[in-house]
């Protein structure tokens, strides 16, 4: 039987397995990580407030959230119901909504926090 130490371990080997099962096998999760790197540089860059990074850090972690739990609703849904029925579209096409929404939300963030210093650094005023 494990240790405490060695059990905590293994949750953290265990989460990052989930976080590579995504980046594997979720296309989307490429298009979050594009996007994640863009925004991050982008900001570096920009020489963004820590106001404006915390607000940045928890949308880039609110989108990747909902991504991990739509693939984990996706697969669950597999498991319980191989065969078509439509309450289990019906949860995958609401888990993908709620990404769709985050990411939404995350492009209007986005906006509002690195558009004006962009602005400025294009236009030089």
């Amino acid at each position: 039987m494990p240790g405490p130490l060695q059990r905590r371990a293994m949750s953290f080997r265990y989460a990052f397995e989930g976080w590579w099962y995504v980046l594997r096998t979720q296309p989307n999760a490429w298009i979050h990580a594009a996007a994640t790197l863009a925004v991050v540089a982008l900001a570096f860059w920009l020489k963004l407030s820590r106001t404006d990074w915390a607000i940045l850090v928890i949308t880039i972690t609110i989108v990747w959230t909902t991504e991990f739990s739509n693939t984990a609703i996706e697969a669950l849904v597999d498991l319980v119901s191989p065969s078509a029925h439509p309450l289990a579209k019906t949860a995958k096409d609401v888990a993908a909504g709620s990404v769709l929404l985050t990411a939404a939300a995350a492009v209007i963030v986005g906006l509002i926090i690195l558009g004006p210093p962009l602005w400025g650094r294009i236009t030089g005023s």
